[in-house]
């Protein structure tokens, strides 16, 4: 239970410091842990939090956690990741951001690696592109490169739903050294309830061609329905 006492002791910072200006903590609670189609948690239930700071000339820089689960003889319960980057508008309206990623494993460094990504954004829409010059860490045999391109729209509805859609593809030398590039989607409803948002999705990465042999639901990229509920300190008090 290591893994819940250190996301416990993020959830505690969060409360504490939450209330301070451009200081924010989101808690997810997720049916799956889904990651670009594969699942971290083996189709099991994940607790997630973040703790964010967010300046007035667009900087931001955070912390976020979950319980994962890669199978049996890989000692990896938890994942951290730690991130910064810088985002804002231009006057016409297109958003922009980039970023640094830092994904880490207390349970075992290896797995550890660095993102790197770039996003723009108008209205409904955003697409976003990543990059990791040594995907999945020490964990995999050499130098991998990896790409990950994606789309996403949020199609405002009435009664405070949102129609939800998400489109992936992963590539580079990690993915195609194995013959595994792959494409991702999804495609749900979302519904804001007070201070609550809900989530509800049907999740696909069945284009991966995985041959690793993972055992029952570890790293399954099989489609499946992911349900979340999140909320963000400090509460608004609209």
């Amino acid at each position: 239970m290591r893994h819940f006492r250190i996301l416990a002791a993020l959830g505690m910072l969060g409360a504490a410091t939450a209330a301070n200006a451009g200081v924010s903590s989101t808690w997810t609670l997720a049916s799956d842990y889904d990651f670009r189609g594969i699942t971290q948690s083996a189709q099991d239930p994940a607790i997630q939090g973040s703790i964010d700071y967010a300046a007035n000339s667009g900087w931001y820089v955070g912390a976020w956690g979950s319980n994962v689960d890669f199978g049996p003889g890989v000692g990896v319960d938890l994942e951290v990741d730690v991130y910064t980057g810088f985002s804002g508008q231009s006057e016409g309206g297109l958003g922009y951001d980039v970023g640094l990623v830092y994904y880490t494993y207390p349970d075992e460094s290896d797995y550890n690696y660095f993102e790197a990504y770039g996003s723009i954004s108008k209205d409904w829409f955003k697409g976003k592109l990543w990059y990791s010059n040594d995907f999945g860490g020490k964990s995999t045999s050499g130098s991998t490169p990896a790409f990950y391109a994606e789309a996403n729209g949020a199609f405002p509805l009435p009664k405070n739903f949102t129609l939800q859609a998400h489109a992936g593809y992963s590539f580079g030398d990690y993915w195609s050294n194995s013959n595994s590039e792959y494409f991702d989607y999804s495609l749900g409803v979302g519904y804001t309830a007070g201070n609550f948002s809900l989530g509800l999705k049907w999740v696909d990465g069945s284009d991966l061609k995985s041959s690793d042999g993972t055992p029952g639901d570890v790293f399954s990229s099989e489609s499946r329905v992911v349900f979340t509920v999140a909320t963000t300190f400090p509460w608004s008090n609209n």
